[in-house]
């Protein structure tokens, strides 16, 4: 058995060991908009939900000064709101090519021509054809030594119909996809299992 203190690691192989082991990771892929108006568009690996009573969701990403967070960050601080996208694997491309970094003034929406859906209670646009997409605003955020974590209240969510079986979300019909460590991703298969406890 190989043992070992983080402390005793460099940076870069605890990351690697982190993103590794704490697999299949959920992606989201959230949409905001800017002071100026700009529509962002960007796939976080660092995401999950903290509530389920009153629904709210977060996402992880570098922390910084605010002139230095990526845009997604910045928007969600400063416009209070964020639409989480679900990712597929029919959007496994498209949500790769989001990840480029881009000027200030363009728009992920724009290079890799996604359609915008209009959402109900924020500003922000959600991805039109995603089958699944939440609209939130920002409960709060949290600095966590070298991340900045991002809470949102759900507010809104838009189904695609053909997911539903009985007004419920039918996993067998969700084909999401996960980040694992390295190069590669997964697509979610259900395993049918009787919880016994």
């Amino acid at each position: 058995m190989h043992e070992f203190a983080p402390a005793n690691r460099t940076d870069g192989e605890i990351a690697r060991l982190v993103k590794t082991v704490v697999t299949p990771r959920p992606i989201a892929w959230i949409s905001t908009v800017s002071d100026a108006g700009v529509d962002t568009l960007a796939p976080f690996s660092s995401y999950n939900y903290v509530s389920l009573k009153e629904p709210t969701v977060l996402f992880n990403t570098p922390n910084g000064e605010r002139s230095e967070l990526k845009d997604t960050a910045r928007n969600a601080l400063e416009s209070g709101e964020f639409v989480v996208n679900i990712v597929t694997e029919a959007d496994i491309e498209r949500m790769d090519h989001t990840s480029a970094a881009l000027p200030e003034d363009e728009s992920e929406f724009g290079l890799v021509d996604i359609e915008r859906g209009e959402s109900r209670t924020v500003s922000a646009p959600r991805v039109a054809d995603a089958t699944v997409s939440m609209e939130c605003r920002l409960h709060d955020s949290i600095e966590v030594h070298d991340k900045l974590m991002i809470l949102g209240d759900v507010q809104y969510v838009h189904v695609d119909d053909d997911l539903l079986t009985d007004s419920q979300i039918d996993m067998r019909d969700l084909d999401t996809v996960g980040r694992l460590g390295g190069p590669y991703y997964t697509v979610s298969g259900p395993l049918a299992f009787e919880r016994q406890y």
